[in-house]
């Protein structure tokens, strides 16, 4: 995949008009599908990338398209890399001592956490779960020493708690290796 700039994202609660509105958005803008799937509890996602005027373009056209069907939305420019790396899976051995962890009710509002979370401070996103097994909400994981660590949840949740979409957020200074 080339190198990706912006990345749009919208969560609908209909499959159906999801769908209907990844069409419309595909063909708004010269932008490439980065996600397009079902997510619990009966949510659609359409993520595109490509420019930022270009993703722009998609998600208006989307949004048209899915009017009251819209859960949440995002255009995120120049995404941190290791955003798109975490969604669906995790690094193998984090570094540092602290995790933290920011829950979201909404798979939107938890990868927008987790990008301002890494750009925020010097830790590793171990993973960006979205919205499949945890009923229609996301979570996202963090590792590395104590400060870094606090600073970046506080960003990162601080971003989900203006929309109202942040569930909880913690920050365990010394995570045991069993539960990590």
């Amino acid at each position: 995949m080339a190198s990706i700039q912006a990345v749009g994202m919208i969560e609908f609660n209909s499959i159906a008009v999801g769908i209907e509105a990844a069409d419309h958005m595909v063909k708004a803008a010269q932008v490439e599908p980065l996600m397009l799937k079902t997510i619990c509890p009966g949510k659609f996602v359409v993520a595109v990338h490509s420019d930022v005027a270009s993703v722009q373009a998609s998600i208006d056209a989307g949004m048209a398209a899915g009017v009251d069907t819209v859960v949440d939305t995002f255009v995120i420019p120049n995404i941190d890399p290791a955003v798109i790396s975490a969604i669906g899976s995790s690094i193998a051995s984090p570094r540092g001592s602290a995790l933290g962890v920011i829950e979201t009710f909404s798979a939107a509002s938890c990868i927008v956490a987790s990008d301002v979370a890494v750009k925020t401070a010097d830790v590793d996103l171990i993973e960006v779960r979205i919205a499949m097994g945890v009923g229609g909400k996301a979570f996202c994981t963090l590792s590395g020493d104590v400060g870094p660590v606090e600073m970046a949840v506080a960003s990162g949740s601080a971003s989900a708690a203006e929309k109202g979409l942040l569930v909880r957020k913690a920050v365990i200074p010394s995570i045991s290796d069993q539960v990590l």
